[in-house]
């Protein structure tokens, strides 16, 4: 039986850029991991080893760190956009361009006035410490005409140590879980969500703002939201952003439920209550895995439904 080619895509992926901005002796930091990927007129490299229609990849990985010391690097999607463009717009052959990118956060560390009398402490303002919280990602994705710009994060990890339930759940001659009238409710948030902003013609947004603005929204109801379940938990996050930024129509989120389990004391002779603050285990694996889509009512769906758990 014949073969016929494919979906296919090349270029250069993880490369590691840092940019340092100095504004005097005040020094800013974008630590970015930027993946590329072309697709277009690549049947011929493929069926007959032809590549007059390749760029290198090593043509892309030299053009990213270009742009960033051309350009500059705005913001994580900015960046990946001004990239998505170039390819697609200066090699005939591409048609399509996807940058995926990961960020990576870093914060001034705090000095100490104690010692700033001997070596000027408090006027230093280069110093950095790698934040420990989540890692910002992004992929920019362009075809000439229309973008698509799905941004996001990984690795947040929360807990609410009260105000969570799971209970009046099926029970068949395998379920040994008990009933949980106050638990602790924990997992590592990872969620993309898709902007509505589509065309050059359109206002592009505030894509800092908007990222710490999305952030605080999730946070915010995942510590407001009185759970019964993670479900329940991740809906109210995924609406209260819908809700409160109008540049996100969609939002999916992986959520892991990070077991904690009460720690069977008795045979020590202590009583482990929550009501007077317990002892847990917390269990690493295995875990169950919650997952869904929430979208402004009217849109249609376009995040696919493994991006989130990859």
């Amino acid at each position: 039986m014949p073969t016929i080619l494919g979906q296919n895509q090349y270029g250069k992926a993880e490369n590691r850029v840092v940019k340092i901005v100095r504004d005097g002796d005040t020094h800013h930091i974008k630590d970015l991991n930027v993946s590329v990927a072309l697709s277009g007129d690549m049947d011929d490299v493929h069926y007959s080893g032809s590549n007059a229609n390749v760029l290198p990849t090593d043509t892309t990985k030299n053009t990213v760190f270009a742009f960033a010391k051309e350009y500059g690097i705005e913001s994580a999607e900015q960046f990946g956009i001004h990239l998505a463009r170039h390819f697609v717009s200066s090699q005939e052959p591409i048609h399509r361009a996807r940058i995926r990118i990961e960020e990576y956060a870093w914060e001034r560390i705090a000095t100490s006035d104690g010692n700033s009398r001997f070596i000027g402490a408090d006027d230093v303002k280069h110093s950095f410490a790698r934040k420990g919280q989540e890692t910002r990602v992004s992929q920019i994705t362009y075809d000439g005409e229309s973008w698509e710009v799905i941004s996001g994060l990984k690795d947040l990890t929360v807990m609410n140590s009260t105000n969570s339930e799971f209970w009046g759940y099926v029970k068949d001659k395998y379920t040994t879980l008990k009933e949980a009238y106050d638990r602790i409710l924990a997992t590592d948030v990872s969620a993309r969500w898709r902007y509505n902003w589509t065309s050059d013609e359109q206002r592009m947004p505030n894509w800092e703002k908007s990222y710490e603005q999305a952030r605080k929204h999730m946070l915010q109801a995942f510590a407001e939201t009185y759970s019964l379940s993670l479900q329940q938990t991740l809906y109210q996050m995924g609406s209260r952003i819908i809700n409160s930024r109008s540049e996100i129509d969609e939002i999916r989120f992986s959520l892991p439920n990070n077991h904690h389990f009460l720690v069977d004391l008795e045979p020590f002779g202590l009583k482990n209550d929550t009501a007077d603050g317990a002892v847990y285990f917390a269990a690493d694996r295995p875990y169950g895995l919650i997952e869904a889509t929430v979208l402004r009512d009217g849109v249609e769906p376009k995040i696919p439904v493994d991006m989130t758990n990859l």
